[in-house]
């Protein structure tokens, strides 16, 4: 009994004759192919493991990275309005006389030049304390502002300035003494 022809072989060659004529061309060919199949199936779940892992673990960081730099912009945005809030009022005081500057029941109202920003207003709270330097015959006075706030992380912080004042000025007072 004869074999039939292989299809689409030239010449109508039978599967022995063909052997013979494509020869030791054929295993490497086979091969190769098997590698190709192998690699086009796509990757390991090893593979897609660990770079998941790797991609999750850069996005963590890069998270964790931004609320630090937003807690870190909003304290200094923070510093800034209290030291504004401070200078402020300091300036407001430098203007007083004697007596008002001496006035235990003065409390510092926040300018309205902050309190019109609806993030500020009343986030920060400022306050006033007065010593009267008794070493300097109760001719000048150290007068301390304080300006608290919580960040948006919930710390509590506040910043304070101290400046003195002479009953005739600072000036008087060095000089004249």
């Amino acid at each position: 009994m004869s074999e039939p022809p292989i299809p689409g072989s030239p010449g109508g060659l039978r599967r022995r004759d063909a052997e013979t004529f494509r020869g030791a061309d054929r295993a490497p060919r086979i091969r190769a192919d098997a590698r190709c199949r192998r690699r086009a199936g796509g990757f390991t779940i090893f593979e897609v493991a660990v770079a998941a892992s790797v991609l999750a673990l850069a996005i963590g960081t890069a998270i964790a990275a931004m609320q630090r730099t937003f807690l870190a912009l909003d304290t200094a945005r923070n510093l800034e309005t209290a030291g504004g809030i401070m200078q402020c009022e300091l300036e407001k005081e430098r203007l007083f006389s004697w007596a008002q500057i001496n006035n235990a029941t003065y409390l510092p109202v926040i300018d309205t030049s902050f309190t019109r920003n609806p993030s500020t207003a009343g986030r920060f709270t400022l306050s006033r304390s007065l010593v009267t330097l008794a070493q300097h015959s109760g001719q000048m006075v150290q007068i301390t502002l304080t300006v608290s706030w919580r960040n948006y992380d919930g710390r509590s912080l506040s910043r304070s300035y101290t400046t003195y004042y002479g009953q005739n000025g600072l000036y008087a007072y060095f000089y004249n003494s």
